[in-house]
């Protein structure tokens, strides 16, 4: 291990069912329809993502490691220690560089070591624990311990927190790396001499200190080791290209005794990237990789033990530091901020804390986080695990200075127990486009340790649901949840509120949402779901994040950064509303994401006096950020006229001749297919060109009031649309112009 030397994890997983909440759900299910209900946690995860009350440092945590009778020690370059909640620079004690835990209260022991040298920075980069739990070994670049003089490595013992004068070995420069056995410690770092003699950045002594013949020399830095479960092999990883000089870059298995290559790897890990970390359970070792660049591989690999050969590898972006194995699930802390190439969150801000089931990459529903933090930064740098009074204990450190958005610096824990986060409360929606009927559609919620959930609908302000249900979510991915409810009667009001629970824990009641039966179908959305529609958003939300989908696809829009709600009077007659968008930060992209085909339609109404131009609808490969791929889309000119692209391996375009910037509302409809691509404003067609049959098929998801128009002709001021936008509709065909005359006609009702 480097760093992060958590011990390896024993025993099984504490999966807590909530089994006395659940009886009592049981009860209620009545008039439930539905999967069973939600549990606290969702298999194979068996740690909550609530951050416990933990002491805190003033730097930056590198490594940890956890004793059996659970004690946490955490080394790196600090000074201090303050409690839980303290500012920076108040109630601090003095520890250099090195601090000791309990892992159940989060406080500090009464173990003080001070890790030092006469000039520069001293930091301590990796602890590890003798078997036996007596000796604990640290590795980083110093001088001295508590007065007495190391070099760049030292033992101490655990009973009595002094270091082994016993132990005594010279090592040219910063260890990084320490792995140990009963007779053997591996250390590998920046280092080419060890106890007088060349060892190029991994060396062997004995727990006695007694250079050991083993070699296993690289080329560059050596920043994390392993022993296998066997003890027959040792797993090495860092910057290296050559191991004893054959080429195996940043991995190598080889022999414990001799150092000899037993696995290289050449070609496997891209030459950009690095093994920052390596732990092991008994039938895998798991690589934590750091690349430098773009399009480099940060994720984690898995390496089946009996063959050395990949099971699977996960390919995020976003560095990974530090890595653990726990009842099944494979632990990480990265800055993780781009998985759409695992069919996960595309780019956006980071996610520092992730989990893996260890048999396959897809990534759990357990989401604490940090932030980026100091140094570097890039947040978590190492973890360590332990059992203590009947719970188990999960610590990280690192560079953060929050978590889950509160202050904590540097480092924090989680256990197994008590859940005590609920989920978000639901968003709702209800539709009555259809006649005799309520449509109740909700955002699935997010919880950060759960992806089952447990929705009730309250109906009327009674205290019974009149329906239950489950629904799969994760941050990235909330989709709708509908129910009908045909137990109405045209004219009735009815009020709705929905709550989400994990089991253990439930969110307060939505707000009543309110809906009027109506007597006969609404004429223009009625059409539009008659034609196919396959994303159809109305904006009759409030204040929300949620702009749910009436069609069947249930394709749930996200609304970003508080748009203007419920606009009136809205682009169609009837009692729905529209939405504003501000032209700069404003914007709703699909919760769906689409593998586009080479036909489609997208409709929407718009409302504006702007000058500035700006992305009206589109089709792009991000959410959060501004997409890198983008086309299929809609745009604005400063001078009003509109401009329909699509890309296929150039851009293709047609454009109006007149403008549409004049405070009416316009209805403006794209396709392709092939016949070509058609602009329609205002139920005629305006510019079209029948070559232009194809286009780019990539990911993404669509996108309504702004996004990327870099390279795209006559660019606009703004990327962003300034005005109110109505009763968007996406096709998954070309709408006929008879089609669109006639939804244009529907307008005022009919």
């Amino acid at each position: 291990m480097n760093k992060s030397t958590g011990r390896r994890s024993r025993g099984h997983g504490r999966v807590r069912a909530a089994a006395a909440a659940l009886c009592l759900l049981a009860g209620a299910l009545g008039a439930a329809a539905g999967g069973s209900p939600a549990a606290a946690l969702t298999p194979p995860v068996s740690l909550t993502a609530d951050d416990l009350s933990t002491w805190q440092t003033n730097g930056i945590v590198w490594s940890m490691a956890a004793t059996d009778n659970g004690v946490v020690y955490a080394g790196g370059t600090f000074s201090t220690v303050r409690p839980p909640d303290a500012p920076a620079g108040t109630s601090e004690q003095p520890a250099v560089n090195f601090a000791a835990f309990d892992a159940a209260t989060g406080a500090p022991t009464g173990c003080k070591l001070s890790f030092t040298q006469s000039s520069g920075t001293a930091t301590v980069r990796a602890l590890t624990l003798s078997p036996d739990g007596e000796t604990l070994y640290a590795g980083g670049q110093f001088a001295s311990v508590n007065g007495v003089g190391v070099s760049n490595i030292a033992a101490i013992d655990t009973a009595s927190c002094t270091p082994r004068t016993n132990f005594k070995v010279a090592v040219s420069a910063t260890v990084r790396a320490l792995a140990v056995t009963d007779d053997t410690v591996y250390l590998g770092g920046d280092f080419n001499s060890v106890a007088g003699q060349t060892r190029n950045k991994f060396a062997a002594v004995t727990t006695a200190a007694a250079l050991k013949p083993w070699k296993a020399n690289t080329d560059e830095v050596g920043r994390a080791v392993q022993v296998t479960p066997d003890g027959m092999h040792v797993v090495i990883g860092g910057d290296f290209f050559t191991v004893n000089g054959t080429t195996s870059h940043a991995l190598a298995v080889v022999n414990a005794t001799t150092g000899a290559l037993d696995k290289s790897y050449p070609g496997f890990i891209p030459n950009t990237s690095t093994v920052q970390d390596l732990t092991a359970d008994a039938t895998k070792f798991y690589t934590a990789n750091e690349g430098t660049g773009g399009g480099v591989f940060d994720g984690r690999i898995a390496v089946d033990l009996g063959t050395f050969q990949q099971v699977w590898r996960d390919t995020c972006l976003g560095a990974t530091q530090a890595i653990l194995v726990h009842s099944g699930v494979l632990y990480s802390g990265s800055h993780a901020h781009d998985c759409s190439s695992m069919g996960e969150f595309p780019d956006q801000p980071r996610k520092h804390l992730l989990a893996q089931s260890v048999d396959d990459p897809k990534l759990l529903p357990w989401f604490p986080d940090t932030n980026d933090g100091i140094g570097e930064p890039v947040g978590p740098r190492a973890m360590a695990q332990t059992d203590k009074g009947g719970h188990h204990y999960l610590w990280v450190g690192g560079e953060f200075t929050t978590v889950n958005s509160s202050p904590q610096q540097g480092l924090t824990r989680f256990a197994d127990g008590p859940d005590t986060g609920a989920p978000w409360v639901p968003n709702v929606s209800v539709s009555t486009v259809a006649a005799g009927k309520v449509d109740v559609n909700w955002q699935t919620s997010f919880d950060t340790d759960d992806g089952e959930l447990t929705y009730r609908i309250y109906k009327d302000g009674a205290s019974t649901p009149v329906y239950t249900t489950t629904g799969y979510s994760v941050f990235w991915d909330r989709p709708q949840l509908r129910w009908t409810d045909t137990a109405v009667a045209p004219g009735e009001t009815h009020t709705y509120r929905i709550s989400a629970s994990d089991g253990t824990n439930t969110s307060a009641k939505s707000a009543a949402v309110t809906a009027t039966v109506a007597a006969k179908a609404e004429g223009y959305p009625a059409r539009v779901l008659s034609d196919g529609a396959s994303l159809y958003w109305r904006y009759d939300e409030g204040t929300s994040t949620f702009a749910a989908d009436t069609s069947t696809g249930k394709d749930n829009g996200f609304l970003r950064n508080t748009p203007s709600y419920r606009q009136t009077p809205a682009a169609v007659s009837g009692p729905s509303t529209a939405i504003g968008f501000n032209g700069s930060t404003q914007y709703a992209y699909s919760n769906r994401t689409h593998d586009q085909t080479s036909k489609f339609s997208v409709e929407t109404w718009i409302k504006t006096t702007t000058t500035r131009g700006g992305k009206i609808i589109g089709f792009g490969s991000n959410t959060l950020e501004t997409s890198g791929k983008y086309d299929k889309h809609v745009y604005m000119l400063n001078n009003g006229r509109l401009t329909f692209g699509t890309h296929n391996t150039g851009g293709q375009t047609v454009s109006t001749t007149g403008s549409y910037n004049d405070g009416a509302w316009h209805h403006v409809v794209a396709t392709q297919g092939s016949g070509g691509m058609a602009l329609y404003v205002d139920g005629k067609l305006r510019a079209s060109n029948a070559q232009y049959t194809k286009n780019e098929a990539y990911p993404g998801y669509w996108r309504v009031g702004g996004d990327n128009l870099a390279t795209w002709p006559n660019r606009p001021t703004s990327d962003f649309f300034a005005g109110q936008i109505d009763e968007t509709a996406v096709y998954p065909t070309a709408l006929t112009a008879a089609q669109v005359s006639a939804h244009y006609a529907l307008r005022t009702g009919g």
